[in-house]
């Protein structure tokens, strides 16, 4: 009753109260970012597959310029990366316009990260079992490592936490979640800023 039901109405309800209160920081976060991100924009938009791997559109704030180099390439990541937006992503804080993702009903605010379209024919029949409920703006694989950990770890713990999905583990979650946030662990892998593309081996 609680993954179908009443998960659903908390994280609407939670997030409606929370929207309310932290709305001033959302718009200097946005100020901040118009001018460190030299006219790239404010806000990432791309498309993820939700529950039952109905794609949607997942809403961050946007960490990195666009700048070039000299062949009108994309810079690597680390170079791209603002001082705003590494601070950012060390706090999480980059995640926070998914809140409306989470009102919209895409997301949930605990459940499996959404991952790009591209990888769902990689998936073999136990990690496609992720998709059987909402992707959550944090999960038990972000409390366990987040980026840190193999892709084939990450969905291990995507397919556990369906499996069991509770209000208890929810909340333990959310709680493991403030102290990853707080203590910045799982942050980026090993060899990049951002975590590396899934192919299906890794």
């Amino acid at each position: 009753m609680y993954s179908h039901f009443l998960k659903r109405i908390l994280d609407f309800l939670i997030v409606f109260c929370v929207l309310a209160i932290i709305w001033p920081i959302l718009l200097l976060l946005i100020i901040w970012l118009y001018f460190a991100n030299k006219g790239a924009g404010v806000f990432f938009m791309q498309q993820r597959p939700g529950k039952k791997g109905k794609i949607f559109k997942v809403i961050k704030f946007k960490t990195m310029t666009d700048e070039c180099d000299v062949n009108g390439d994309l810079l690597p990541d680390e170079k791209r990366l603002t001082n705003v937006g590494k601070f950012l992503r060390s706090t999480s804080m980059d995640e926070l316009p998914q809140l409306i993702n989470v009102l919209k009903g895409d997301m949930a605010l605990i459940g499996p990260r959404p991952l790009l379209p591209q990888y769902l024919p990689l998936y073999d029949k136990e990690q496609a079992r992720r998709h059987e409920v909402r992707p959550g703006i944090t999960g038990w694989a972000q409390v366990n490592g987040r980026n840190a950990i193999s892709w084939t770890k990450k969905f291990e713990l995507d397919v556990w936490y369906v499996d069991h999905c509770s209000f208890l583990l929810d909340l333990k979650i959310i709680l493991l979640t403030i102290k990853k946030v707080f203590v910045r662990e799982g942050i980026s892998s090993d060899t990049s800023v951002t975590m590396e593309a899934f192919n299906g081996n890794n």
